[in-house]
């Protein structure tokens, strides 16, 4: 079990980069709310910001991180390819304007993933291999997969060069554990990150969880949070509401218990407990 210290632990990739611990997710927060999300959140003390070429607001993530005066070194960035361009080359030119949206002056990316392997294997071949040559190029420090089970990965094995991913992202949180792929991550040094880690808010009244929360006089979703961190996986919670961004940020001053943790183990549904998707193993 992972301890958690503060916001700026880190966790180190295969590759030694180091990235934040602890990040900030802005699925489907709209353009004109989403860069005044990202600038709390970095106000905040968040170092890490995950979007995506389908969330269509990479542009506004990249005018916070210009905005807020930080080093464009201390802020990690976190962008996926959802749709192949039909060709490697055209691929990575969709990708190279995520570069140019996100950070035109320094022109790189932290980590860049694969979104969704439900495109067929010609089309995940051809994302992986943009990916790498984006790599190689030195415009993205990291390269992973997003919803890729077991199979997925194993077929990388047959064309990649860079093997095993830097990352797996997927949806994980109490009542989605995904333990099999999550232990497969583990043997092969790939760090788990977890979307919907607060279950889009649809667990908040849930007793186990409440009752938790009660004990440690906190909120839920600040519980959720820090369940993931203890874990060992990379939390990506999402609010473009303020208050909420910095409450999902205070998970420092508590520590779930082994008796905590294992009433949250015990809440598992298997991939009955999806909100979005369990992944595919075989």
């Amino acid at each position: 079990m992972v301890r958690p210290t503060g916001i700026s632990d880190t966790v180190t990739f295969s590759n030694s980069i180091e990235a934040p611990r602890l990040g900030f997710g802005v699925y489907k927060s709209p353009p004109e709310l989403c860069k005044q999300s990202c600038r709390t959140a970095l106000d905040c003390g968040y170092r890490r910001i995950d979007t995506g070429q389908f969330y269509d607001n990479e542009e506004q993530v990249g005018q916070a991180v210009r905005e807020s005066g930080l080093p464009r070194g201390q802020v990690f960035l976190t962008t996926k390819i959802l749709h192949a361009g039909g060709s490697v080359e055209a691929s990575y030119q969709k990708c190279l304007k995520s570069v140019e949206l996100l950070d035109a002056e320094d022109g790189y990316i932290d980590e860049f993933l694969i979104h969704s392997p439900n495109c067929g294997p010609e089309k995940r071949r051809e994302m992986w291999l943009a990916l790498e040559r984006l790599y190689q190029e030195g415009k993205t420090k990291s390269i992973g997969v997003s919803n890729y089970g077991i199979k997925h990965m194993d077929e990388l094995k047959q064309y990649a060069k860079v093997w095993p991913p830097h990352v797996l992202q997927i949806e994980l949180h109490p009542w989605l554990q995904q333990n099999e792929v999550v232990e497969y991550c583990k043997a092969n040094g790939i760090v788990v990150e977890a979307y919907c880690p607060l279950v889009r808010n649809k667990k908040a009244d849930d007793k186990t969880l409440t009752g938790i929360a009660e004990k440690h006089k906190t909120a839920p979703n600040k519980v959720l949070v820090r369940y993931c961190l203890q874990k060992g996986w990379v939390p990506l919670p999402k609010s473009d509401n303020a208050e909420r961004i910095r409450a999902n940020a205070d998970v420092y001053g508590f520590e779930l218990d082994a008796d905590d943790m294992a009433k949250l183990d015990g809440l598992d549904q298997g991939p009955a407990g999806a909100i979005v998707m369990a992944v595919d193993n075989y």
